[in-house]
């Protein structure tokens, strides 16, 4: 059989609104990716290489965990 399948979420957008409705734009310029890429990663598209994803926390003063869940499928 192979790897279960993964499931990345995150809560950026909520983020965003919590610190002064930050845009999508100034987040990618914020974390040095394109908007586009911030969207992707919002909707649940893309996950963000590792170094993006520590950007993206620390841009939010906040964990890592903060900002992004991991749950395989088979855990609910």
């Amino acid at each position: 059989m192979g790897r279960p399948p993964t499931r990345v979420t995150n809560r950026i957008r909520a983020l965003r609104f919590e610190h002064g409705e930050m845009t999508q734009q100034a987040l990618a310029d914020a974390v040095g990716v394109t908007r586009q890429t911030i969207i992707a990663i919002e909707q649940g598209k893309y996950s963000p290489t590792l170094e993006a994803a520590f950007r993206i926390a620390a841009t939010f003063r906040v964990p890592l965990e903060a900002v992004f869940q991991f749950k395989l499928d088979d855990q609910g």
